[in-house]
């Protein structure tokens, strides 16, 4: 596969359109659903684990490299066209301003290309849910605080029914509906019954990751862990795991990185400990493999799962989480750079 991936990137390379139509052409024989690139990521999906890792970051660049050359080209078109048009004297004098990507789309998206690297996929799942999925499946005692109305959005009509307070609901599907190894991450926005303040509101976005299989082990996760904190923070950043709780996975952590402001010698924004509190993580409870029809006795899985706010905060130092939501302008112009 090494091989056509080289030949498919030269062929792209020397591609050549002088009309609208010679470029949608190059885009549905290299970029459809049917196209040779998605031929190539059909065919990834037989690979073994280590193949997968040795050739999954060469078929996204592929893509990648694919996708800017046929806008590329599409762009050079356009260009002559308008040359050879003359003067539109129907387009405004004011030149139109560029809009930019959102933080939380930024910091999503590298997130998600860091998972990929190590062979995960996304898997999605509705916002509207039921019980089973979000707590029941889960290991969510039936008098545990998260069902409370007060902690969660339920649908008046249907008491069964409520706007998932985490995506791990997403990971209850996807064991009820799959085979083992699972390897996923579930990107998505979540609701809870919060007053609006700096620090917290009524939705935000978390990223989790699910990995089962035989022969999982906390060791696996730990090195999943340290690779995903010093791709996105850094290769000198440190990671602590701190015992806690979580009814779906057991043992439970909470995972600190060393602040990548001071360098872990303590400031103001690491409240002089050197430490900043970054992600849940775990074993997957064997209740919640057996909950969903896989045997415990044979797998065993690890989970995670985080705040893209949170993370974003610490990337950018963005003290107030309302501005995420507020769409000022002001705000977004300046996460231009960050492309």
């Amino acid at each position: 596969m090494q091989e056509k991936i080289q030949q498919l990137t030269a062929e792209i390379e020397n591609l050549r359109a002088t009309a609208a139509s010679e470029v949608e052409a190059l885009r549905i024989k290299y970029l459809s659903k049917k196209g040779l690139i998605s031929a190539l990521f059909n065919d990834f999906r037989d690979l073994s684990v280590e193949q997968k890792k040795e050739l999954g970051s060469s078929l996204n660049k592929l893509k990648d490299f694919a996708t800017a050359k046929i806008q590329s080209l599409r762009d050079s078109v356009e260009l002559a066209e308008d040359a050879t048009a003359g003067i539109d004297l129907t387009r405004t004098p004011t030149p139109l301003k560029l809009g930019t990507r959102h933080p939380l789309s930024l910091v999503r998206e590298e997130i998600i290309d860091i998972f990929r690297r190590l062979g995960f996929t996304i898997a999605e799942g509705p916002e509207i849910e039921d019980d089973w999925h979000v707590f029941s499946a889960l290991n969510f005692a039936a008098d545990h605080p998260a069902r409370d109305m007060q902690d969660t959005f339920f649908i008046q009509r249907n008491p069964d029914v409520l706007l998932r307070t985490h995506t791990s609901s997403v990971q209850s599907r996807a064991m009820v509906n799959s085979e083992p190894p699972i390897r996923i991450i579930c990107p998505g926005r979540v609701y809870r019954n919060e007053a609006i303040s700096a620090r917290a509101h009524c939705f935000f976005h978390q990223l989790e990751a699910l990995y089962v299989d035989k022969n999982v082990s906390f060791a696996d996760l730990k090195q999943t862990l340290l690779y995903f904190a010093r791709e996105l923070f850094g290769p000198e950043t440190k990671i602590r795991l701190r015992p806690s709780y979580f009814p779906f996975t057991e043992p439970s952590a909470e995972m600190d990185i060393s602040c990548n402001l001071c360098g872990g010698k303590g400031c103001s924004f690491c409240k002089h400990t050197g430490w900043v509190e970054i992600l849940g993580c775990g074993m997957v409870d064997p209740n919640v493999l057996d909950a969903c029809g896989i045997d415990s006795k044979v797998y065993s899985g690890f989970a995670l799962g985080m705040g893209i706010e949170r993370i974003t905060n610490l990337k950018y130092q963005v003290n107030d989480l309302r501005l995420f939501s507020e769409n000022d302008v002001r705000f977004l112009d300046e996460f231009k750079s960050a492309h």
